[in-house]
């Protein structure tokens, strides 16, 4: 005889049954509710100051500096000045060659090294790492030294020739491109090696069997492959010079050569602020970027097109030089050289020396280290050192939570993700010095005393990095299968308890590299600091401009040096404990 549920068991599996889709239907109500909470707070950091650089942009101001209507003035004197056109095309043309000599130097050695069996490739790699540890003021003021009319190369021609004129004054629009272009090439070197890396040899091998030269294969097969990303990569260093910041101020003010983003820095230091001015050649680059950014994605997204690696029998084969290995080798060492060991040697010797003057051997019984003993005893430093950890660390923090969250919604597509990942994004189009000019007018409107604080520098990073920590968290999340959190669900847990228990700790080691690169560009982060930073909000950029702009070349060496080793050492113990995290994670 079968036996049959009792009525109660059967009414305890009806009402579990029932009680299923209302649990679903209230998580999936909350899911909704924090996505919105995530947009509105996102949207809160971005939205702002893109609405504050336009309403500035038309607003009049009265005799006693209060609002007075709108008017299109500042527009019209803008586009009236007689140097506005010479402005646009110094910009133009900075941005321009200046990624030209980073896209050769940075190309070329990321050639060499991922697709040749050159030597030296770790000197190469070497150059790159430590380069971009340098922080971008320092790198400017060893070539100003370098370049200078009493500098080392000068003195050499000068020697050399016996004449009185100078080879190169680094003063002028072709300097400022020279050394931007220097700046630049470390990253460009990083980003097209993954490019080389992954290209296929059969191609470039087929063409030398049927009798290419070097040259040619190069030429013909090697840059046609590789095009769309060259071409994506050449916008966006392009994006990042017209924003440059460093070397416009310390070489183009000093030369006379007005680019976009020093004379939105001069009409804000002048004595009272033009805010009306710089808004208006700030939303002109918000354009600018805005444009350049959207052709970035178009042709980042062809790059398909182009692909070379198929499933069947792929594997990477350097390409044989033969007897130019030699000469390969000897480029690589003379950019080594160029782009890392006279500037670090220019450092070192400024450091190393009461005042700045002609390397000479006389010069060589004077070398001291008071510049170094000045740095460490002196207790305004380690309030400048403390401010800058406290902002980086602040602005690295609160990206990487915020956006962990963030990607983890758009790469999942959940309720709200595609807003959430375009809100999180939008911040890319903000040059610094733009940004700047948004957050003093947005700061000196609120209710409490904000500007002049290192905390709205950090609420000012926060917005300028955010993107970086979103493309983080959004490939962390996208290295993870859904059956994982499809497991947790099934297994009774909710959306937070999925992400706090499951997602977050195994995209650990995302959510960590990114930390640590937006620390380490906050912490040397200038264009936003030098408008925002109040006397006591100074962080370690503000004060080395300031060093360079008071003749103490010495002590900033010195104080330059000091910083990039402490950042160094940062880095270096910030990736043992991720290593360390994730063999534990990972087993």
């Amino acid at each position: 005889m079968t036996s049959q549920p009792s009525p109660v068991a059967m009414s305890s599996t009806t009402e579990a049954a029932a009680a299923a889709p209302r649990q679903w239907r209230a998580r999936a109500r909350r899911v909704h509710a924090f996505a919105a909470a995530l947009a509105v707070l996102i949207g809160l950091l971005v939205i702002p100051p893109i609405l504050s650089l336009v309403q500035m942009s038309f607003l009049q101001t009265g005799p006693r500096g209060g609002f007075a209507g709108y008017t299109l003035d500042h527009y019209r004197e803008l586009v009236g000045e007689a140097g506005f056109l010479t402005v646009l095309f110094n910009t133009a043309a900075f941005a321009g060659a200046a990624t030209l000599i980073s896209l050769v130097i940075g190309g070329a050695l990321a050639w060499l090294v991922e697709r040749t069996n050159t030597p030296l490739k770790r000197l190469a790699t070497l150059t790159a790492i430590v380069s971009l540890g340098t922080p971008y003021v320092l790198y400017v003021m060893a070539w100003l030294y370098l370049l200078g009319r009493s500098g080392p190369i000068n003195q050499a021609w000068r020697a050399l020739t016996g004449s009185p004129d100078v080879l190169v004054d680094p003063y002028t629009l072709p300097g400022m491109i020279v050394v931007e272009g220097f700046l630049w090439s470390p990253l460009v070197y990083l980003l097209m090696a993954a490019t080389f890396r992954m290209a296929n040899a059969e191609m470039e091998e087929a063409a030398r069997m049927n009798g290419a030269t070097v040259p040619d294969t190069i030429r013909l097969v090697s840059l046609p492959l590789a095009r769309p990303a060259i071409l994506a990569l050449a916008i966006f260093v392009f994006i990042r010079n017209v924003e440059s910041f460093e070397v416009p101020a310390l070489v183009g003010i000093p030369g006379d050569v007005r680019v976009l983003t020093t004379d939105i820095y001069l009409a804000v230091k002048e004595f009272p602020p033009d805010l009306g001015h710089a808004a208006s050649f700030s939303v002109i680059m918000l354009f600018l970027i805005a444009l350049l950014i959207w052709l970035y994605g178009r042709v980042a997204r062809q790059a398909d097109r182009y692909a070379s690696i198929t499933g069947k029998g792929y594997r990477p084969r350097p390409f044989d030089l033969g007897r130019g290995r030699p000469a390969a080798g000897a480029a690589i060492a003379a950019i080594f050289v160029l782009v890392l060991a006279l500037p670090l040697l220019a450092l070192l010797w400024m450091a190393a020396t009461p005042f700045i003057g002609p390397v000479t051997p006389g010069a060589l019984a004077h070398l001291t280290l008071d510049n170094f003993r000045a740095v460490l005893t002196a207790p305004n430093y380690l309030d400048l050192v403390a401010n800058t950890l406290i902002v980086s660390t602040f602005a690295a923090t609160t990206a990487m939570l915020v956006t962990g969250v963030a990607g983890w919604f758009a790469a999942r597509r959940k309720p709200g993700g595609g807003l959430i990942d375009q809100l999180a994004t939008v911040p890319l189009i903000f040059p610094g010095t733009v940004l700047g000019v948004a957050a003093i007018d947005l700061s000196l409107r609120l209710p409490f005393p904000l500007y002049g604080t290192i905390w709205l520098i950090g609420i000012t990073y926060l917005v300028r990095y955010m993107p970086y920590g979103m493309r983080y968290s959004y490939s962390g999340v996208l290295q993870l299968h859904r059956e994982l959190e499809e497991a947790s669900a099934v297994s009774g847990a909710g959306p937070a308890q999925t992400f706090t228990r499951i997602v977050a700790p195994l995209m650990s080691p995302a959510l960590l590299a990114g930390w640590l690169f937006i620390f380490l560009i906050a912490s040397r982060e200038l264009s936003i600091a030098v408008l925002l930073s109040g006397p006591g909000s100074q962080v370690i950029a503000v004060a080395m401009l300031d060093l360079w702009q008071n003749g103490q070349a010495g002590e900033l060496s010195a104080l330059g040096l000091l910083w990039t080793l402490l950042m160094v050492v940062v880095a270096g113990l910030f990736q043992f404990a991720e290593r360390r995290n994730t063999r534990k994670t990972f087993g």
